[in-house]
């Protein structure tokens, strides 16, 4: 593992080591610094960090339970592998849930928010001329959070968020692999405008067929996978 991906650890007077070093390999996890079956050392990371091995044990066991880390025996704790499976499995909810999210946009979003929404898809239009992959993840996450926070519907928002850290380790892992990402900056332009134009169904139909048209060449790209 190249432990320098780890960066420096924050430490917070108000939580215990555990927990910060818990938070600081989680969002490692997340970002795509610690990548799928990458071993997680105990001694390494310790030492990277600046602690002792018990808060690392501690925050690995932590991790194994939400299921962003698995324990093999006799070789050790590794981060969890994103499977094709996965990722389909979170597109399928996460299509309807744009599809709605991007219709009550269209019903309720402000000038102000659509003039943010513009920003973040021109950001993102910036990050592809410079070919800036972290950057256009980012605002990816971004013009997808500002369309669904525009929604101010806060179940429809807690159900979105509960699947983010599916939706970001998807991001980090397979977005640039699996999409043409002049396609994401069209499909973003054209969500953009009938959210503007405050149409309704086109709105959710465009926002659906963003995530219908990912999992469509997710599938293609594993059946080609299982041919070779």
């Amino acid at each position: 593992m190249t432990i320098s991906r780890l960066g420096d650890l924050r430490l917070q007077n108000y939580q215990p080591l555990r927990d910060v070093v818990f938070e600081h390999l989680r969002n490692a996890i997340l970002n795509g610094n610690l990548k799928p079956s990458e071993r997680l050392m105990e001694v390494q990371i310790a030492e990277q960090l600046g602690v002792s091995r018990t808060p690392v044990r501690e925050a690995i066991r932590k991790l194994e339970l939400e299921g962003l880390v698995v324990m093999i025996a006799r070789k050790g704790a590794y981060v969890a592998d994103v499977s094709v499976k996965d990722i389909l499995d979170v597109l399928e909810v996460r299509s309807v849930l744009e599809g709605l999210a991007a219709a009550l946009a269209a019903e309720r979003i402000t000038d102000e928010e659509l003039e943010e929404l513009e920003l973040i898809s021109n950001n993102f239009k910036k990050a592809l001329e410079n070919d800036d992959k972290e950057k256009m993840i980012e605002k990816d996450m971004q013009f997808h959070d500002k369309i669904l926070r525009s929604t101010r519907n806060p179940k429809l928002i807690q159900i979105a968020q509960s699947l983010q850290e599916q939706v970001q380790r998807f991001r980090t892992t397979y977005f640039i692999e699996y999409n043409q990402l002049k396609t994401i900056l069209s499909d973003h332009q054209e969500i953009l405008e009938a959210i503007s134009n405050r149409e309704v169904e086109k709105a959710q139909k465009v926002a659906q067929k963003h995530v219908d048209d990912l999992e469509s060449t997710i599938m293609k790209f594993a059946d080609k996978i299982k041919k070779e």
